[in-house]
């Protein structure tokens, strides 16, 4: 799999940081490692194990050590990070960037930029908004819905009524995601984030009808941009040999790079209304988490009724 990076321009326009070094180009600077360095040994001239991969940043306590302790020293272990081609470097609480070191950055070609945001504040939302964009990316045919606050991804045959359930759950008060092509991210092992293609976002194609805009006619409430995926419906086409779950004792899994998800086969026939079984599964589901089982339910009534007798 190709090493995945996202651009330092896009980095500085979502945490709305201010670039000190204008002689250095955001555009061809990326950034593959989601993880950060307050470069506090760096500074103390300690670089065993240094990853230069990583965003430096420079908070209250480096900023202090930098200027008050090592005075005219502080300046030259910047430098030294510097030659290591890190990144870029990050102030944070406005703090004060020389003009020497501007000159530095300028120099090496390292961003130096500034934020307002307390470090600690700063480096927990650089962290999670990098671990999702660096997260392993696939994309799979799908519909990817908002119900009941479940992320509920549709998947089956071309032309079985994805969808159509989409639209159907749309009109009932939920939320689009993604139709046709789902992006699918792993942000952690327990963790998949589905989002849409940013050329289809907001789309749905129906078939006969052609492509209609769901945030244009159903407003900005009917759609959203982000959702984890918590449970996957499967639409098949009805075969009568076929056996299929009538109880749902055991839980069926699919895998996506990794993680395991829930997973029903629904069996498709003509008078099956599909939003509405879609939003039972959501429910369902949401009550398991919560504790509660119907089908395990009326197994041990079942079980005690037997057992009476």
């Amino acid at each position: 799999m190709a090493q995945i990076s996202v651009g330092m321009t896009k980095l500085a326009e979502k945490m709305k940081l201010e670039n000190m070094t204008k002689g250095v180009n955001l555009d061809d600077i990326q950034i593959s490692q989601s993880d950060v360095n307050r470069p506090a040994l760096q500074l103390a001239g300690f670089f065993d194990y240094f990853d230069a991969s990583r965003l430096q940043i420079i908070g209250h306590v480096e900023y202090t050590y930098m200027n008050e302790v090592l005075e005219d020293k502080g300046l030259a272990m910047i430098e030294k990070i510097m030659t290591y081609k890190v990144p870029g470097i990050v102030f944070c609480r406005n703090q004060e960037v020389s003009q020497e070191l501007i000159e530095l950055g300028n120099k090496y070609q390292v961003p130096i930029m500034k934020t307002a945001t307390t470090t600690s504040d700063f480096m927990a939302e650089v962290i999670r908004w990098l671990n999702v964009e660096l997260a392993p990316c696939i994309s799979i045919h799908g519909v990817l819905v908002d119900v009941y606050g479940e992320g509920l991804l549709i998947m089956g045959e071309s032309g079985i009524g994805k969808s159509e359930a989409a639209l159907e759950l749309i009109k009932r008060g939920h939320r689009l995601v993604s139709d046709d092509v789902v992006e699918i991210r792993k942000v952690s092992d327990e963790t998949l984030i589905g989002t849409a293609p940013d050329i289809t976002r907001h789309f749905i194609e129906l078939r006969g009808i052609g492509i209609i805009d769901v945030k244009t006619l159903f407003g900005v409430e009917s759609v959203k941009n982000t959702q984890s995926i918590d449970l996957v419906i499967k639409l098949e086409e009805w075969d009568k040999d076929a056996e299929y779950d009538r109880l749902g004792l055991e839980e069926q899994y699919t895998e996506f790079l990794g993680n395991k998800v829930v997973c029903h086969s629904i069996p498709i026939r003509p008078g099956r209304n599909l939003a509405i079984i879609c939003e039972s599964a959501a429910v369902n589901y949401r009550q398991k988490q919560m504790g509660y089982n119907a089908a395990k339910e009326l197994y041990n009534r079942v079980t005690n009724n037997i057992n009476k007798h």
